[in-house]
């Protein structure tokens, strides 16, 4: 029985909105803030556009567009994920769409948002990204796209109508380009919902090929991000969207690189074991549509290719209703075994520590910076969970053991914490009724000041 979008996805984007609620950071501590702009270009269906650009910008800034869930907007995109953060830490710039028809869902199913220029959604955020370009010089190179569930499905319509804009996208909870396709104008199509459609990897590619006819430049690369019980876009469109963008890139779907980042996530790669793989699958275990987006933020800016850049001065042209660190600089693909952990300079690191709290558990975001003059390669948190807390889950680094005196090791991609760098990681975890904060911590065995 079909269904209409707003009612089958709000209690979906309830669930988003608490994958990314709960672990919510707050805005980011830095002067720049998030703007709306207005008569930014082409806007046939009438979006909203908000825009975060950081204190400090790398030369030649990187776009990234930050596509919300269905009843979402984009401030609450900006205020439920860590791309903002990210951006302050790398010099990128943010652009936050949003949706305005009922339901505050992305059109990914007419035939004018699935054909190059045809209109809709995605001409309006094509007119977003051509503002920031000819108003803060940023590279067209390095143009993105990013989403949850609607946000995540209008990333493989971006991708795919717009291989001349995006040079990659990472989707979270999405579908393959196209799937979502209807003619009756529901903007709903339960067959994909339910992952009943299957097609070859050669029909899937096809249709990709098809919303840009002639079009013969460079595909984008495909990050994509899939809870395995997801109920509302359900798990097989993850390994159709796999066939589609492998197919896309004319390579093989049998990975040539399966591990394993986090406890019951598994990763596959394909066409190369790179960070930045032309295509890359990270299915997670035991989750629905409520995938943990802070927690994976970081592995999206690294597939991206966010994170290595400088930050360097204050815009110096910017718009007349204008939006308003340093970074780690990894390598494309670091040891996952470093060579060594240097300890820090006494007391040259410094921790913030921000607890989000309910009833019977709790999540920790812990940023680490180092304040000293060298650079650390390779690097170990340690602390000591107040009595009563446990660990169930983390992300951006390994934790041993999950209470009492625990050490946070540094993940494959973010061993490298260069002289003024930041690192963001945390972990979710239970409580018996106390979610106090731990006291002290030390960064390879040398203690921390705290924020």
């Amino acid at each position: 029985m079909r269904r209409p979008l707003r009612t089958l996805l709000a209690s979906a984007a309830a669930a988003v909105a608490l994958g990314a609620g709960v672990l919510t950071m707050a805005s980011p501590a830095s002067a720049a803030s998030l703007q709306e702009v207005t008569n930014f270009g082409t806007n046939p269906s009438n979006l909203r556009m908000h825009l975060y650009v950081p204190d400090r910008l790398a030369t030649n800034p990187a776009l990234l567009v930050a596509n919300h869930y269905c009843t979402g907007t984009g401030p609450a995109f900006y205020s439920g994920t860590r791309f903002a953060a990210l951006a302050d830490q790398y010099g990128f710039i943010v652009v936050y769409p949003s949706a305005t028809r009922s339901g505050q869902c992305f059109d990914v199913s007419s035939s004018a948002a699935l054909t190059h220029n045809g209109g809709s959604d995605p001409v309006g955020i094509v007119s977003m990204v051509r503002y920031v370009q000819q108003r803060y010089g940023t590279d067209p190179n390095r143009t993105f796209a990013t989403g949850a569930s609607s946000g995540g499905m209008m990333t493989n319509v971006l991708l795919g109508a717009y291989p001349d804009v995006f040079r990659a996208g990472s989707s979270f909870m999405g579908v393959p380009f196209a799937c979502f396709a209807t003619t009756d104008g529901s903007g709903w199509n339960s067959a994909c919902a339910q992952g009943q459609i299957n097609r070859t990897p050669q029909a899937w590619g096809d249709l990709v090929r098809n919303a840009y006819p002639g079009y013969t430049g460079p595909r984008p690369r495909m990050q994509l991000f899939h809870g395995v019980t997801d109920d509302t876009l359900r798990y097989p469109n993850f390994n159709e969207a796999i066939e589609q963008w492998t197919n896309v890139h004319g390579i093989s779907q049998t990975p040539v690189l399966t591990d394993t980042p986090q406890p019951n996530w598994t990763r596959t790669r394909y066409g190369s074991t790179s960070v930045q793989a032309p295509v890359e699958g990270i299915s997670v275990a035991g989750v629905g549509h409520s995938l943990p987006l802070n927690g994976m933020a970081e592995m999206a800016v690294a597939f991206l290719g966010l994170n290595g850049t400088t930050p360097s001065t204050p815009p110096s042209n910017p718009p007349s209703n204008p939006p308003s660190n340093p970074p780690s600089n990894p390598p494309s693909n670091p040891p996952s075994n470093p060579p060594s952990n240097p300890p820090a300079e006494p007391g040259a690191c410094r921790v913030t520590y921000t607890v989000n709290p309910w009833s019977t558990g709790l999540t920790a975001s812990i940023s680490i910076t180092n304040t000293g003059t060298a650079a650390i390669n390779g690097w170990t948190l340690g602390f000591t969970l107040p009595a009563g807390q446990a660990i169930t889950s983390g992300w951006n680094a390994t934790y041993s053991p999950t209470s009492g005196a625990v050490t946070a090791r540094n993940a494959s991609y973010n061993a490298n914490l260069a002289a003024g760098a930041s690192v963001g990681i945390g972990f979710q975890a239970t409580h018996t009724g106390s979610t106090a904060s731990p006291t002290s911590f030390t960064l390879n065995g040398s203690t921390c000041t705290t924020a």
